[in-house]
C-alpha cells in the first residue's frame, strides 16, 4: 500500500469508525440492534476503499460483505445490546465496541483490497 493509499484509507476508516461509534453511543438504550444502521456505514466505507485500490464494487457486493462480516462478529452485537441498556455505561461500551470493530474492519479490507492489487509484484 502506497503512502497516498494509506492516508486516504486512514481517512475513510476513521470517518466510518466516529460515524459507528456515534451510532452505537446514540443506539445503546433503543430496543433495536445497531447493526441496523452500521451496515449503511460499514458499506459506504466498503465502496469507498475499494475506489481508493481502483477497485469497482457496487453497492449491493459491499452491502453483502458488511453483512457478512457483522453476522461473524454477531455475539458481540448480542451481548452489546443487553448491556447497552444500563445507562451511561452502555453508551460508552457500545461506542467503543462499534467504533473498534468498523475500524478493523476497514484495515482487513484495506488491506486485502491493496494485496489484491499490488498480488502480480508478489508472484
Amino acid at each position: 500500500m502506497s503512502p497516498i493509499e494509506r492516508k486516504k484509507c486512514h481517512s475513510i476508516i476513521h470517518t466510518a469508525a466516529v460515524s459507528a461509534g456515534a451510532i452505537g453511543a446514540g443506539m445503546a438504550q433503543l430496543p433495536v440492534p445497531d447493526s441496523v444502521a452500521l451496515v449503511p456505514i460499514q458499506t459506504t466505507m466498503i465502496v469507498a476503499l475499494a475506489k481508493v485500490f481502483d477497485k469497482k464494487m457496487d453497492r449491493g457486493a459491499a452491502k453483502a460483505l458488511a453483512t457478512q462480516y457483522l453476522a461473524q462478529e454477531a455475539g458481540q452485537f448480542i451481548s452489546r445490546f443487553f448491556i447497552g441498556k444500563i445507562p451511561v455505561a452502555g453508551n460508552i461500551i457500545n461506542s467503543t465496541t462499534a467504533a473498534s470493530i468498523t475500524e478493523a474492519y476497514g484495515w482487513l479490507m484495506a488491506k486485502e483490497f491493496a494485496e489484491d492489487k499490488y498480488k502480480h509484484l508478489t508472484d
